[in-house]
């Protein structure tokens, strides 16, 4: 299992909303790809013109600039307001464990969660220091999958097979949980073929429609992306 699946988001956050704090190449595409999933986002960033690139490729964004090293601009901001933080902040890495610190630590900030970005060891470990909940490097996670994840935290691999067909393995959303193949019909209620269930060490390939979900059961899927999306996402 890839090593940037292996989290899942605090209940609730999805709810809340989500901020991601400098807009470069990562934060851009954490911001698209909450975006194409129908998730409200709001962009921030010290820089206008990282703000008005921004602008130009999601023109309905809402985008702000920030100095984020601030508490009272990042309050004023929206940013204290939302469940999820990203920081996407690389350089200079003190404004990032700024930004971090100000995130979780701010009197009456209703944020949940940080995940900033690092770029060395020693930056990971400072980032923890002051209250970084997940911190991520862009070597190792795409943006885009940052923002995949955020939206669909029972998704634990994709596998694409073209534009618009993948293969998913997800866990057993909760509603499933004591139902049959048969009693969910997922081919037909939503286009999607079940290609696998059971227990990851021990998934049962092409199971019959008899098969009853369980509790911590994964479920590997086909079909096109935005069938898939569907699913219900806990």
């Amino acid at each position: 299992m890839n090593e940037w699946w292996n989290w899942s988001p605090q209940q609730g956050t999805h709810q809340m909303g989500f901020a991601v704090v400098g807009v470069g190449r990562f934060g851009s595409a954490v911001c698209r790809e909450l975006i194409k999933n129908g998730v409200d986002v709001l962009a921030v960033d010290n820089s206008e013109k990282s703000i008005e690139e921004l602008r130009q490729l999601e023109p309905s964004i809402e985008a702000r600039i920030v100095d984020c090293t601030e508490e009272e601009s990042m309050r004023e901001a929206g940013v204290l307001d939302m469940g999820t933080v990203v920081v996407g902040i690389s350089e200079p890495i003190e404004a990032s464990i700024t930004t971090t610190l100000i995130a979780k630590d701010s009197e009456g900030s209703k944020v949940q969660q940080v995940i900033a970005r690092a770029t060395s060891d020693l930056h990971e470990k400072m980032l923890k220091r002051v209250g970084a909940d997940r911190v991520v490097f862009p070597s190792r996670m795409q943006g885009e999958r940052l923002g995949l994840e955020l939206v669909r935290p029972n998704l634990m691999e994709r596998l694409e097979l073209d534009e618009q067909t993948c293969i998913e393995e997800i866990k057993v959303p909760e509603e499933f949980i004591g139902h049959s193949l048969r009693d969910l019909n997922l081919r037909k209620n939503y286009v999607v073929n079940v290609l696998a269930a059971g227990p990851t060490n021990g998934l049962s390939v092409n199971p019959p429609a008899s098969y009853v979900l369980e509790k911590d059961h994964v479920l590997v899927v086909m079909g096109l992306v935005d069938d898939l999306q569907r699913l219900p996402k806990t």
